[in-house]
């Protein structure tokens, strides 16, 4: 690897370096260059010889790594060392075939469509993260449909919800942001040919010597079906659309995720610990205090949903790139790029082992419901009294009640019946009191949200 993880909490330990290191990211360039072979074999362009043996040969491990870095400093991108180390690979197999290696094409096109072959393949893992987390969501929304729980809103106690309705929110969410990663690994990463100026000449230039009876558009479309990604309709070495595309989503991933950890850090506090992280033998200790058990998988995916953002907009200032190619635009956009796909794998990663792992306590959302006696409920008290006292008198009034008997819920119950002589009845108090019986449609939008995604894993 490149770097090592130590200072990076987003993805450390989740194993998502291994997809997106060097040696992955070599991988990528020598499997587009492996696609580039075939799809002009197939178009009678280069011998099919030529294929077998730099399919041989485009392995990372006849690549020499150290050579790619001078490479990289000499000529400010890798590929030109790569070429240089694979036309070399190929040569000690054979000879002949050594000349049909990058064949008309030009340094962006490998990289580019390499970083889409990057970002299928770590889409792919985080996809199956997103699944797992939805799914355990999808059950403790199940399990906690009508568990009751205070809402909160700016930092106070609004009125009730449930716990089940916080998670099925979680699930819509991640969801949500599942389907756009799905969408743009399946239809909107971009192979990328287009040759020295996006004219494709080169590779005309060459199936004309070959005699073949293709053009380059047709090679477009068979690389693009080699490689498993879609096609473009015009080379985009200078439209930076595609990478900033791949950004939005990851800055949607990151969010979501970002949100749902959030919760659960508030939701995990001493005072509150309505919920706690699934506990695993040194996970959340502190180096100074013995006592603590830190949220740390929600920490390490808050610390993701930070740093994406001002990541991936290096991705969107690229997009204002000069000429047919920039000189600076596209080569900013590689490091970022992988660091936004490690951050998201790292916390959709996280976010699964914590949702599958989270520990729900009812006994303590039940006590910290009730901290505030009958005010959590003042809403519908108002709603209550409103034409007993009138709209303005029945606020004001209740307002004063709730806030010189909110903790004991025998003195408001008494204090509200002095409000309405003969008006509701002390069942009828309680009854309004009962923070259970205003949840509103909670139970029925768990439902509604777990029948529309019924067929989601």
């Amino acid at each position: 690897m490149s770097d090592d993880s130590i200072l990076s909490p987003a993805w450390a330990g989740t194993d998502v370096g291994v997809h997106l290191n060097d040696t992955a990211w070599i991988r990528a360039m020598l499997d587009v260059e492996i696609a580039l072979a075939r799809a002009q074999a197939k178009l009678g362009v280069i011998p099919a010889s030529a294929v077998t043996a730099i399919t041989a040969a485009a392995v990372p491990e006849h690549i020499d790594l150290e050579a790619i870095a001078e490479g990289v400093h000499a000529t400010a991108n890798p590929v030109v060392a790569l070429v240089s180390e694979l036309t070399r690979a190929v040569r000690a197999i054979d000879p002949d075939a050594a000349e049909y290696v990058h064949r008309g094409s030009t340094s962006q096109d490998i990289v580019d469509s390499a970083a889409m072959l990057v970002c299928q393949r770590v889409l792919t893992h985080v996809e199956i993260d997103l699944n797992r987390t939805a799914k355990a969501l999808a059950t403790l929304a199940e399990e906690h449909r009508l568990t009751p729980m205070a809402g909160r809103t700016l930092t106070q106690h609004a009125v009730p919800t449930t716990f089940g309705l916080k998670a099925v929110t979680w699930r819509h969410g991640v969801l949500d942001a599942l389907q756009r990663s799905q969408h743009i690994r399946t239809s909107g990463l971009l192979a990328s040919l287009g040759g020295a100026a996006g004219t494709l000449a080169a590779y005309d230039e060459y199936a004309t010597m070959a005699g073949a009876d293709s053009d380059s558009l047709s090679l477009c479309a068979v690389f693009a079906a080699e490689l498993g990604l879609t096609e473009s309709r015009l080379p985009w070495h200078g439209v930076r659309t595609p990478y900033a595309d791949v950004a939005a989503v990851l800055c949607v991933v990151s969010g979501v995720l970002g949100k749902f950890a959030a919760d659960v850090l508030v939701l995990s506090r001493t005072e509150i610990a309505e919920v706690a992280e699934p506990a695993a033998d040194g996970r959340g200790a502190s180096s100074a205090m013995p006592q603590k058990r830190n949220p740390v998988l929600a920490t390490m995916i808050a610390t993701a949903a930070r740093q994406v953002p001002p990541t991936a907009l290096i991705l969107f200032q690229s997009m204002v790139a000069e000429d047919e190619r920039s000189s600076g635009a596209w080569h900013a956009e590689w490091q970022p790029l992988r660091d936004c796909l490690r951050m998201v794998a790292g916390a959709a990663r996280n976010a699964a082992d914590l949702a599958e792992g989270l520990t729900i306590d009812p006994d303590r959302m039940r006590a910290n419901l009730a901290m505030t006696g009958g005010a959590v409920v003042a809403e519908r008290l108002s709603a209550r009294f409103a034409p007993l006292l009138g709209k303005s008198s029945s606020k004001k009034a209740l307002t004063i009640a709730v806030a010189e008997h909110a903790d004991s819920a025998a003195d408001l119950t008494a204090a509200l019946a002095a409000l309405a002589p003969g008006g509701p009845t002390n069942d009828d108090l309680r009854n309004w009191l009962d923070p259970d019986g205003y949840i509103g449609a909670a139970g029925k939008l768990v439902d509604e949200a777990l029948r529309r995604h019924r067929d989601t894993p």
